[in-house]
């Protein structure tokens, strides 16, 4: 198996690892995260440009055409810079929906103005009280003469805050689950917004007989919502291998320059140990990571796949995030010091989709189709 980056995909990191780098340090990006809508305007433009907001879409639909390896060589230098632009959900996810599920009218219309960064939309899926991985839903979606409304209430909402268009997930009448284009705007839809313990954004949405347009086909979506949420959770493993990468760095950093008893951290043998722990749990998520998007890219779409990558990404993450703060002492709890945003979003990242516990009653769920099991 070939595991070396092609010139275009060395070329692709290296773009948005430059992007990126110029738009955000630490401080800035706090300043950024923590008033107004928690984002840049003209950085979110400046992805757009490069290609990155449509990277998965076809190219007749505005997009580049790229795959799973490609989304994960973005996503991890998201991560690494912990960048709050919403990539992934307000883009890339609910993008790869449309393309799944839409007509060719809705792809025609929807697919070139995400790309171009005119439009975000949010994926309205999660319920209050519905664990991972959530088969129905509270919401439903009735036939009004030739239209159709929806009534419900989809909390957390990631980034429903600043979306512009809604793509909800409903009861359809005669069973399964549809999914509609919703505008927030409606007077039937009332969303409420809030900043997470990260520092980005989410919504708490309510629809009352809220106006809905179907999109696609009357008929179950359930496979394709499947589908679309086993790439973002290869997608988010990415993100935090880039985060851990960065939160390592900076702990061996300190550990190199700060001093205790007139000597640097890492002369304490103990330390260093623990660095090294850390390093061993990056590689294994890095390694589980690249596992989740090569299937991908291989046309395997299983979630059982991304659970196991989401679980060994979210101990990893833990016991990183964990060990960076410790390591760092009383700085590492400070707002002004970097590593513990780092561990905030490492944080999001294990809730989201499914924490470890979820994924590993999951995964424990399906240990009948194996012939052999290792703890």
């Amino acid at each position: 198996m070939d595991f070396e980056l092609t010139t275009e995909q060395k070329l692709l990191r290296d773009t948005v690892r430059d992007v990126l780098n110029r738009g955000y340090g630490p401080e800035r990006r706090d300043g950024i995260a923590g008033a107004g809508p928690g984002r840049d305007p003209k950085i979110w433009t400046n992805l757009a440009e490069i290609g990155l907001l449509g990277l998965t879409f076809a190219e007749e639909d505005g997009g580049m055409g790229a795959g799973p390896i490609e989304v994960m060589l973005v996503m991890t230098e998201l991560g690494r810079r912990l960048a709050p632009e919403p990539v992934l959900d307000c883009a890339l996810l609910p993008g790869g929906l449309i393309t799944r599920t839409g007509t060719d009218a809705q792809r025609k219309d929807l697919l070139p103005v995400i790309a171009a960064g005119t439009l975000k939309l949010a994926f309205a899926h999660g319920e209050p009280g519905l664990r991972w991985p959530a088969t129905e839903t509270g919401t439903h979606a009735v036939r009004r003469g030739d239209n159709w409304v929806i009534t419900g209430r989809k909390h957390p909402v990631p980034h429903g805050d600043c979306a512009d268009l809604l793509i909800v997930g409903a009861a359809l009448p005669d069973d399964g689950i549809g999914l509609f284009l919703v505008s927030p705007a409606d007077p039937g839809v009332q969303r409420t917004a809030y900043t997470t313990h990260d520092g980005l954004r989410g919504a708490s949405i309510e629809f009352d007989g809220a106006a809905a347009e179907l999109l696609g086909e009357p008929v179950d979506a359930t496979a394709a919502v499947s589908a679309a949420l086993t790439a973002a959770q290869a997608a988010l493993c990415a993100e935090a291998v880039g985060a851990m990468e960065e939160a390592l760095r900076l702990t061996a950093e300190y550990l190199k320059t700060r001093k205790q008893f007139g000597v640097p951290l890492r002369t304490f043998q103990t330390l260093t140990q623990r660095a090294a722990d850390m390093y061993v749990a990056l590689e294994l998520a890095r390694g589980m990571s690249m596992y989740a998007s090569m299937a991908l890219a291989d046309g395997i779409v299983d979630p059982v796949v991304a659970s196991r990558a989401k679980l060994r990404v979210g101990r990893s993450a833990r016991l990183i995030g964990q060990e960076a703060i410790q390591l760092h002492g009383g700085i590492g709890m400070t707002d002004e010091y970097p590593v513990g945003h780092y561990t905030a979003r490492l944080t999001a990242i294990e809730h989201t989709l499914g924490d470890s516990n979820d994924h590993l009653r999951y995964l424990g769920g399906n240990v009948g189709d194996h012939q052999m099991v290792e703890l």
